[in-house]
Formats: structure tokens, C-alpha cells, sequence
């Protein structure tokens, strides 16, 4: 009967490529698998240094860093893993395990050096590495607080935010605080018995909810928190909560409130002005209207040379004053029907600027008009158009000083139906501070008795009765230009003619 070699056999039957090698790294063997892996014979391996076939290379490996010496001398089996290139050039990843066979003597008389190809785990070890990193750096560079502990609340992880939010360092927290102390009492148990509960974003969830935290100097911060619990092998492993700092989000909710409640006091303020300022306008409109005839019937009875002629015409122009600001008063109050009529947008400053023509704010002041040419009809009431042009230009004199110039420009934009007027003048300009509110009512940068208060805040009323608007398009302390928009009259089939 033939003698089975079972040694062999073991050999050809090892699952992994194996070399057998002697102490001078000479190669003595080679089982199929290795023979096959790297498309060889036995012939052109055995004989061969480990070097010349592993790293097609005449010069052996560095002592320090060569396994082979490592068994030779200590004996002992050693592991390692290289990456290496693979037949199709990729990248791959081989488990290189080389152990000592002894002799009778106990020396190491052979080295078997088996090799593992490792790539799929290792290249999936590398992926989730990179997902891991990845991860972590979502939870490190998050503007949200990040907060993970175990499930006897010991602190895990605690992003830069968390750290901020609760003023403490990785060193002081991460691993020996507890998780409980950053509450306000039962904000803890709280919290985990929302979590077990499906009534709060469901088991092991929790959406958005309010609650106190306690910093480590003792501070207490209301915060917006989300929190889940983390399962492993279907276990609660650990708990996450993701903190959102609500003390500016409160102070803006604050200084809204307390906006809106002067917002209101002021609405509540300016309907008592409207009823006054009504009362006031209809009470003042009588007698006025009296002084003016009682006026003008005497301006006819006197002479030429009467020496009261001019104080009588002085009176009248007084009077008329007088007039103009009650039903500044009366239009502010809403007491007063706006007409509608057609007419030439470039007609109605004309118009002004001849009422203003012996105005004493406009003696040093050039007016320079750049009409448009294009016909700019409007349909509205024209006498309103007037008291807004007439406030506008005052105002722009005002804001001269000694001589200057206030510029007029017209124009229109017929494929979007409007039309563009701007006051541009050369004063000094609106100051930042007091721009939000010029178009408030009764409110004035003039000194007391220079101004009502009525100007611009009656000015939007009466442009937004005619459908435009109006704004500032410019200021600097080289001056200041408003722009007004109206809507161009359009003629359609059912326009009477």
C-alpha cells in the first residue's frame, strides 16, 4: 500500500497562498494557491529570495521592518498588513502571516508565510471610516448644540456649540460629568420619560420642546431642544439632544411685542388726533371764513394810497394760510372728498410753482425744470396734487441754506403705466436716525413753529389715494431727492371721450 504524505497534502490543502522559506529567505516550497495567484511555476520560484517574487526586487527588506527576521529571532509567529497593487491595477490589501516551523533543536529550521487577500474588508473598514469621519465632522462644525450621553448619563460627545452653550471644555465634561447636572431638577427624567413615550414624536423621539439648561457657572438659558434615544442590537445604548439657544430668539419676540404695543398705543393716539384735528379744522373754518370776506370787503372800499392797503392784503394772504392748514387738517382726517379729474401731471407743478412764485423761501433758490415732452395724464384731484407739491418744494427749501437749487424731472414708463416725478434740492440732506420716520405724522426735525408735523405724513396719504408712492431715492449732505410714482391714465374702449 502506498504511504499517504499527509504532509503534503496539509500543505496543498491550506486555504490561503503559502510559501515555505529558509532562515536565508530562501524559498522552499510554494502550494498551488500561491502558484496560481501569481500565474508561476514551481520552477521559477523555488530557489528564489522572498523579496524577488513579493517585491520583484534584488535587495531585501529593511531588518527593522521585516517580518521574516522578526520570527528568526524571537521565535514567535507575526502579522501584518500591506497594501499592494492588484492584477487589475487597483488597490488592494493582503494579511501577511509568517510563523516559525522548529526543529528537533528548537531553532527556526523553516518560516511558512501565508497571504490573505483582505481587500473587501479593508476597503470597507477605509468607507466606513470616511463616513464616520464624515459624520463627526457634521456634528463638530454644527451651529447647534450637540450633546450625546450614555444611558446612566454619562456625557459621550459634546460638540464646540454644546461646549459654548454650556460652558464647560471636553476635558471637564466628556466622560465624567453627568448629563443630569445640565438641567434644571426632573429636566432629566423629564425628558427620558417623553422619550419611552409615542406621544412626543414617537418611542425613542422627541420634536421640538422648550425647556431651561444650567451652564457651569449656574446660569440658567432657555433653550429649544430635539432628542432621541441611540439603539444597539435593539438596545437603548445612548441619548442625543440637539439644543437651540432661545435668548435672542425671545429678546427679538420681546422687542416685537413691545413694537407693536407702541405701534398700537400710537394708532390709538393718532385716531384721537384725527377727531381732534377734525373738530378743531371745523371750528377754525367758520370764523376764518368770516375774517376773509370781512377782509376782502374792506380791501375794495379802500383807496390806492390807503396806508392799511398792504396790511389788508397781508391779512387775506394770512387768512388763506390759515385756510390751507385746516384742510391740511380736514384731509389728514379723512373729512374731505377726493375729486377725480384728468389732467396733465407737468400742468399741476406749473401750477405750484406759480402759486410759490413770491414765496420769501424761494427768493434765493433757482428752480430748474426737466419736463418730459410725452403727454403725463393722471386722473386724480389735482387741487391734493398741488398741496403735495407745494410741501415737497417748502420742505426742500427749507433744507437750504442761502442759495441753492431745487431740480424738477418728469418722465414716464408707458409699458408699465407710471409716472416718475423727482425733487432733487442741494441741502443738507435727511439725517439716518430721523429717515424711518418722515413720513410719520406730526412728526418734524423743524424748530417749534416752523413746521406742523402735517407735511410728508399728509403727502403719502394723498399720493396713496392716488394709487402711487413715494420715497427717498437719494440723501447725503450734498442733498436729498424724492421720487414720486403715479399711475398713467390709460385710454381704453369704455373711457368717455
Amino acid at each position: 500500500m502506498k504511504k499517504f504524505d499527509w504532509h503534503n497534502n496539509l500543505f496543498e490543502s491550506l486555504s490561503f497562498p503559502t510559501l515555505i522559506l529558509a532562515p536565508d529567505l530562501t524559498i522552499v516550497a510554494a502550494n498551488k494557491r500561491f502558484l496560481k495567484k501569481h500565474s508561476q511555476s514551481k520552477e521559477k520560484i523555488i530557489g528564489k529570495k522572498c523579496h524577488n517574487i513579493l517585491y520583484q526586487s534584488e535587495e531585501p527588506c529593511q531588518e527593522s521592518s521585516c517580518p521574516f527576521i522578526h520570527v528568526l529571532n524571537n521565535k514567535e509567529g507575526t502579522t501584518g498588513l500591506r497594501k499592494t497593487t492588484g492584477p487589475d491595477g487597483a488597490e488592494a490589501y493582503e494579511d501577511r502571516v509568517f510563523s516559525p516551523i522548529l526543529n528537533n533543536n528548537g531553532d527556526v529550521g523553516y518560516v511558512m508565510a501565508s497571504f490573505r487577500d483582505v481587500t473587501k474588508t479593508k476597503l470597507l473598514e477605509i468607507e466606513s471610516q470616511k463616513t464616520s469621519e464624515f459624520l463627526e465632522n457634521i456634528i463638530a462644525s454644527s451651529a447647534s448644540a450637540i450633546l450625546v450621553a450614555d444611558m446612566k448619563g454619562v456625557i459621550l460627545r459634546m460638540n464646540e456649540s454644546a461646549r459654548k452653550l454650556f460652558g464647560y471644555t471636553d476635558k471637564v465634561a466628556v466622560g465624567t460629568s453627568i448629563a443630569e447636572y445640565l438641567y434644571t431638577p426632573g429636566g432629566a427624567r423629564s425628558i427620558m420619560k417623553k422619550l419611552r413615550s409615542p406621544d412626543y414624536g414617537g418611542v425613542g423621539k422627541l420634536h421640538a420642546t422648550k425647556m431651561t439648561i444650567i451652564t457651569s457657572s449656574g446660569e440658567e438659558i432657555p433653550v429649544e431642544m430635539t432628542a432621541s434615544i441611540i439603539y444597539q442590537d435593539g438596545k437603548e445604548a445612548a441619548t442625543m439632544g440637539v439644543y437651540t439657544d432661545l435668548r435672542q430668539k425671545i429678546e427679538i419676540e420681546k422687542k416685537l411685542k413691545e413694537a407693536e404695543q407702541i405701534k398700537l398705543e400710537q394708532s390709538n393716539k393718532m385716531a384721537s388726533l384725527g377727531q381732534l384735528a377734525a373738530g378743531v379744522a371745523h371750528e377754525i373754518n367758520n370764523p376764518l371764513s368770516g375774517i376773509l370776506i370781512d377782509a376782502s370787503l374792506i380791501l375794495e372800499e379802500l383807496d390806492e394810497d390807503s396806508t392799511i392797503k398792504n396790511d389788508m392784503q397781508n391779512i387775506i394772504i394770512d387768512t388763506h394760510r390759515c385756510k390751507d392748514i385746516v384742510k391740511n387738517l380736514l384731509a389728514y382726517s379723512r373729512q374731505t372728498e377726493m375729486k377725480r379729474e384728468l389732467f396733465n401731471t407737468n400742468d399741476v407743478i406749473e401750477q405750484t410753482l406759480s402759486f410759490l412764485g413770491h414765496h420769501a423761501l424761494l427768493q434765493n433758490i433757482t428752480i430748474n425744470k426737466e419736463f418730459s415732452t410725452s403727454m403725463l395724464m393722471c386722473e386724480g384731484d389735482k387741487n391734493q396734487l398741488v398741496q403735495v407739491f407745494t410741501n415737497i418744494i417748502i420742505n426742500a427749501a427749507h433744507a437750504i441754506t442761502g442759495k441753492g437749487d431745487i431740480t424738477i424731472r418728469t418722465s414716464r414708463d408707458k409699458p408699465e403705466g407710471k409716472i416718475y416725478i423727482e425733487f432733487s434740492d442741494t441741502g443738507c440732506g435727511i439725517p439716518e436716525v430721523v429717515l424711518p420716520r418722515i413720513f410719520d405724522h406730526f412728526f418734524t426735525t423743524k424748530e417749534e413753529g416752523k413746521g406742523t408735523g402735517l407735511g410728508l405724513g399728509t403727502v403719502k396719504s394723498i399720493i396713496e389715494k392716488h394709487a402711487g408712492k413715494i420715497r427717498v431715492k437719494k440723501t447725503s449732505p450734498e442733498g436729498t431727492t424724492f421720487l414720486i410714482e403715479l399711475p398713467l391714465f390709460k385710454v381704453t374702449e369704455n373711457t368717455p371721450l
